[in-house]
């Protein structure tokens, strides 16, 4: 008699229905006295708080847990989950982006690309996690701190803590972004591209997929790049006008 082999429940609805019930809990419950302008914005930054820091954890724990680690080897079932995890936040966030905010090309864009490589890694070639697992690590390490800002952002206009809060966290929150971003990210993708470049994962992950993956983050670091430079100038814009209307004010 043949011993059936025991096989894990498909992650991928699991999550998503997760991270739908999240957002509608928002939407409706969380954030239902908010603004109807900025409450589609706060109910996107809530499923980003059950993603990022989650995400962080079990893609570090994926990744210390594979004894075989590295840029070609085999995804372990364990990293497959985290990926789901991952796509499914992505995919729930791309939906909301599709409702609500249609004209941002941008973020639409950028979710799109994370989903290719991703769903690449996860369901085509089933080799490379530990790369896509440590971007992602490098990628939501600043979430939780950047969904408060962002929070914050949006009522600052309208609630005095908010405004405090903002003006406080802005300062630390660029300087560890601009770290992560600026020098941790491309530092990874240089070691991640001399690797793929070199054929040495040609035997299991197609030159092309490598490629687009390495495409994919240098587009996805730059952008970050331009962004967090433009908000360091408004930040610097903006206490330097503080400082002449008080010196105006003596």
């Amino acid at each position: 008699m043949e011993e059936t082999q025991f096989q894990s429940p498909p992650t991928l609805p699991l999550f998503l229905g997760f991270f739908l019930i999240i957002y509608l809990s928002a939407q409706f419950i969380v954030f239902r006295n908010w603004s109807p302008k900025i409450r589609p914005e706060a109910s996107s930054c809530l499923i980003s708080f059950f993603h990022g820091t989650p995400a962080v954890f079990l893609a570090a724990g994926a990744i210390f847990a594979d004894a075989n680690r590295g840029f070609a080897s085999a995804n372990t079932e364990f990293q497959n989950i985290v990926l789901d995890y991952s796509i499914a936040y992505f995919l729930m966030d791309l939906l909301h982006y599709l409702t609500f905010v249609p004209g941002d090309v941008l973020f639409i864009g950028h979710h799109l690309a994370t989903l290719f490589v991703f769903v690449t890694c996860r369901y085509l070639v089933s080799h490379g996690a530990f790369a896509i697992l440590f971007l992602l690590i490098l990628a939501e390490i600043t979430s939780f701190c950047q969904n408060t800002w962002t929070l914050a952002n949006a009522r600052r206009n309208d609630l005095e803590f908010a405004a405090k809060l903002y003006d406080l966290l802005s300062p630390p929150f660029y300087v560890l972004y601009s770290i992560v971003r600026g020098f941790a990210g491309p530092y990874f993708l240089y070691k991640m591209g001399v690797f793929y470049l070199s054929g040495a994962a040609d035997g299991v992950i197609p030159r092309w997929v490598c490629v687009s993956w390495i495409v994919v983050v240098f587009t996805a670091i730059s952008v970050s790049i331009l962004w967090i430079i433009n908000l360091w100038i408004e930040l610097y814009r903006v206490r330097r006008t503080e400082k002449l209307e008080k010196k105006k004010l003596r």
